[in-house]
């Protein structure tokens, strides 16, 4: 099975279990650099060996989160072929992630909260900036309140 029919059935399966569009579109980019590097081969012909130089090139670039993400997609791709049958080895099944360092979690000072609750001007802006910050809600996640 070519790299490129075994992404087609694999984004229908994951569309049928419920996955997000967003992160369907995030797997087709990570598939599309994966078909850039290999080109549409078999999926069979890629060995762990192949991946490993293909993430430690990636990894010259990329910070470590980034390539997490990109073994993440890969691992669950080559899992779904295997499981699927249409391989009969995992060459991802031993990838690792890479490390990632503590984040220290970055806050606004009492002068900039105050800045923004400025700058609203509607009851409606000033409802969702109390909103973002009473909850630490994300953009996405307000936006998808209804």
């Amino acid at each position: 099975m070519l790299l490129s029919e075994a992404w087609e059935r694999y984004q229908s399966d994951k569309r049928i279990e419920g996955y997000s569009l967003l992160t369907l579109k995030m797997y087709g980019f990570q598939c599309d650099l994966l078909k850039r590097y290999f080109g549409d081969i078999r999926m069979s012909d890629i060995t762990t060996d192949n991946l490993k130089q293909y993430l430690g090139e990636a990894a010259e670039h990329l910070k470590p989160s980034s390539l997490g993400h990109r073994v993440r997609f890969i691992r669950s791709l080559f899992k779904w072929t295997h499981e699927q049958g249409f391989i009969l080895k995992n060459p991802a099944a031993k990838l690792k992630e890479p490390k990632l360092g503590m984040r220290i979690p970055k806050f606004l000072t009492k002068h900039e909260i105050e800045h923004l609750r400025e700058g609203c001007h509607t009851s409606m802006e000033k409802a969702l900036f109390e909103l973002f910050y009473s909850t630490g809600c994300r953009i996405g996640e307000v936006a998808k309140l209804k």
